[in-house]
């Protein structure tokens, strides 16, 4: 198990990031919340030795990415009907929380309304500024698959926001 230190430190650098990833995967922020405590518990709990930094964010931006995913396919989500879901979908939380302005909430909206993929490559690409072949290590896909959902999420982008 890791320091309270190493924690807390962790929460202070990277809670941002993380956070961001789980709002894409959920409109309601009681379900980013819990998939951002998830994570971080996993993190608390792993004993992965790090390289670096970058090693660090990498690890907790897939351990997130991981987590939402298995969220979004537990049993009690299909439960709940269209109606209750899309209710919050837009209600996640960034504009109070991350003192965006009004136009990157627009294009967070939109991005959060994407399937994924490319939602997931699209946003590491954009506001992580990962490159394509960092993504494709992350997400443990073809280079040019990664470049294609890219390119496809930023055409669905612009076809949107014209």
């Amino acid at each position: 198990m890791r320091s309270e230190q190493d924690i807390t430190q962790t929460i202070d650098t990277l809670g941002d990031t993380i956070w961001r990833v789980c709002v894409l995967y959920f409109g309601q922020s009681a379900d980013a919340e819990d998939a951002f405590q998830e994570t971080i518990l996993k993190y608390a709990l792993s004993s992965t030795v790090f390289n670096d930094g970058e090693h660090r964010k990498a690890w907790l931006i897939r351990v997130a990415t991981n987590v939402c995913k298995d969220m979004l396919k537990a049993a009690h989500r299909n439960t709940i009907s269209i109606d209750e879901n899309a209710e919050g979908y837009l209600d996640t939380g960034l504009t109070t929380e991350e003192n965006f302005d009004d136009s990157t909430s627009e294009v967070l909206a939109v991005i959060s309304s994407l399937a994924d993929p490319p939602r997931t490559p699209l946003y590491l690409a954009l506001y992580e500024g990962y490159t394509a072949p960092e993504i494709a290590v992350l997400l443990d896909a073809p280079i040019n698959t990664v470049y294609s959902w890219i390119a496809r999420g930023k055409k669905q982008l612009r076809e949107v926001l014209r």
